[in-house]
């Protein structure tokens, strides 16, 4: 018994040492500066997801982060776990996903959430800028990813922090090597030497690319277990935008 005590410390302790380097925030990121994505919301039900507040009471989310039961949305938050006097606690009354969401292709990957009630904008808490342009994003775009998602390829940490990682556009070509073919409604992103973007506990968060939200997390979780997997995000094109408009049009 000692001995395995002794095994067990040792272990604990090896894992607290970790380097940062070596427990790459998100994939291969960093932790945000507190509160300078004040449009990220933790959405938890059955799991966890993430997502961005588009309106005082609508937020953005994947389709496949649908949950039975109780649903809220967290705005205002850096740490997942501790009080913070920014944070804002919202239950959900509608989940709503996209109309030609395809589950078993993983397309269109959209979801909204209509809150109970506005939350309050202020300096920890506002929404983001959609995309107001639909052509494809250029292989080589830089953008940048955010959430709450593991932290570690192969340990199952979930972070306490915001955490954020810029990624490099790819052409679905390199995607499709990898997975099944991607669409029009989809696009590849991560680095071509691999090892960064999103994880597991990512999903629904946005794609960030020259200031506007243009896409949301989707399918990206494997890179957790092959670090040279680019992830995929569902793209905010024209009949999304205008699904998204004609949803939340009049729901203030």
């Amino acid at each position: 018994m000692a001995l395995l005590f002794d095994i067990w410390l040792f272990m604990a302790i090896f894992l607290l040492r970790i380097s940062r380097d070596q427990c790459a925030d998100i994939i291969g990121g960093r932790e945000s500066i507190p509160h300078s994505r004040p449009f990220m919301a933790i959405v938890q039900g059955g799991g966890l997801c993430g997502g961005t507040l588009i309106k005082p009471n609508w937020v953005l989310t994947a389709a496949h982060c649908k949950y039975s039961g109780t649903v809220k949305v967290i705005l205002g938050a850096h740490s997942r776990k501790k009080p913070e006097h920014s944070k804002q606690s919202i239950a959900v009354a509608k989940q709503i996903p996209y109309s030609r969401y395809n589950a078993k292709r993983h397309e269109n990957d959209l979801m909204l959430l209509q809150l109970e009630h506005s939350a309050e904008i202020n300096r920890y808490v506002s929404t983001i800028n959609l995309t107001q342009t639909f052509t494809d994003i250029k292989a080589g775009t830089q953008c940048l990813v955010a959430g709450w998602g593991r932290i570690h390829k192969t340990l199952p940490i979930l972070p306490d922090t915001l955490q954020e990682v810029n990624v490099t556009v790819l052409d679905r070509r390199i995607c499709s090597n990898y997975r099944h073919r991607l669409t029009m409604n989809m696009v590849c992103a991560g680095d071509k030497k691999g090892g960064k973007g999103s994880c597991r506990g990512d999903s629904g968060g946005p794609l960030i690319c020259n200031g506007e939200q243009k896409g949301v997390v989707s399918f990206g979780g494997e890179i957790c277990e092959n670090i040279h997997t680019p992830g995929v995000y569902a793209r905010l094109g024209e009949h999304q935008l205008d699904w998204i408009r004609k949803i939340t049009r009049g729901h203030l």
